[in-house]
């Protein structure tokens, strides 16, 4: 078992989340992925989770198996082209983990995924989350954009999910 994860969890209460990302910081997401879904036919839902709960973690609950589930209840994968892309934000261990949909995850590779994960938990690191938050969006978009050019349907909320 992971102590010291499990403390940093334990650590981090929910009011945290807005301390980090203020409303002003959720709205420019908001902004930031209705602007880039108007570029291109894909979805971007983008999920932030303060800390995982006791069971989770004692059973040693990664932050990539967390993203498959939030990917799954949030069905972003319900989208006419297999085409809809969750950023996900775990802040007690600074970890992002983007889940791409089969029809998008088929023409972009893993690497590229994640650098763009890599980008923003360098930029959480320095405290920039707001920074981080709108370029991975606009990063993600820019990938939707060169496979899916033809705007879709807006399935998904643009609003950031707050888990």
């Amino acid at each position: 078992m992971a102590w010291r994860r499990i403390l940093r969890h334990l650590a981090m209460p929910p009011w945290r989340l807005r301390q980090l990302l203020p409303r002003a910081t959720l709205q420019a997401i908001e902004a930031a992925i209705g602007a880039s879904e108007r570029a291109h036919g894909g979805q971007i839902c983008f999920a932030v989770e303060t800390a995982l709960d006791l069971g989770p973690l004692a059973h040693g609950q990664a932050a990539r198996q967390r993203a498959l589930e939030v990917f799954a209840q949030l069905r972003v994968w319900d989208t006419e082209h297999n085409n809809g892309v969750l950023i996900y934000l775990l802040l007690a261990d600074r970890d992002v983990e983007i889940v791409a949909d089969r029809g998008i995850a088929a023409r972009v590779p893993a690497a590229q995924w994640e650098a763009i994960c890599q980008a923003m938990e360098s930029a959480f690191r320095a405290g920039r989350f707001e920074q981080g938050a709108l370029e991975g969006i606009r990063a993600v978009g820019e990938l939707l954009a060169r496979h899916f050019p033809e705007r879709g349907p807006d399935r998904l909320s643009n609003a950031p999910y707050l888990l």
